[in-house]
């Protein structure tokens, strides 16, 4: 049987995993041994915080909505409870664009969701 001599693929997949870790600091982006393990590490970071940032969102537009109903002078779980009741299937995201872009048609689902005039 023919001997078998793998330098021509191990130089090929050390290159592609040397690309993926280009512009890491130090050995990591030219050391073979230290770029696999951060390329390795890095796609854990990028698996997780692929499902983080929804959370980080989620987040920000309760922050959003929130501040929004102090201004009606209605507090958050009163709107959401309120919208649900009614049956107005707005979700979060488009509720924290509306108290951002267009606060008076936020005022009027305000008004709808809990019968209070938001002033």
């Amino acid at each position: 049987m023919a001997r078998v001599k793998r330098g021509l693929m191990r130089h090929k997949r050390h290159k592609k995993i040397i690309e993926q870790a280009s512009g890491y600091w130090g050995r990591k982006k030219n050391v073979f041994k230290r770029a696999n393990e951060q390329v390795m590490k890095s796609g854990q970071y990028a698996f997780r915080d692929r499902r983080a940032r929804k959370r980080d969102f989620r987040r920000l537009w309760i922050a959003r909505i929130s501040a929004a109903c102090a201004e009606c002078g209605v507090k958050y779980n009163q709107l959401i409870h309120g919208l649900q009741e009614n049956g107005i299937a707005v979700n979060r995201k488009m509720l924290s664009e509306l108290a951002i872009h267009d606060m008076p048609a936020f005022r009027v689902l305000v008004q709808q969701a809990t019968g209070v005039s938001a002033s």
